[in-house]
């Protein structure tokens, strides 16, 4: 939910169209403007892999597709 809220606030303060439209577990789920895939990206999995400092650090990974199948 950090990682959530940090995100979302980021996409509004950079002025970028694409939204988080579900979270389902522990993935986030986007609408992507595909001129900012890369940014979102980037952005996506800073956020989510320093959401929480630990002993062990969080491995994010990011995937794209049409669909939640073709991004996995």
């Amino acid at each position: 939910k950090i990682a959530m809220i940090a995100v979302d606030k980021e996409l509004r303060m950079r002025n970028m169209k694409s939204r988080l439209v579900l979270q389902v577990h522990d993935e986030l789920v986007f609408n992507v403007v595909p001129d900012e895939l890369p940014e979102l990206q980037a952005l996506v999995v800073e956020e989510m892999e320093g959401a929480f400092k630990g002993s062990v650090p969080l491995e994010v990974a990011a995937g794209t597709g049409r669909n939640w199948l073709e991004a996995h």
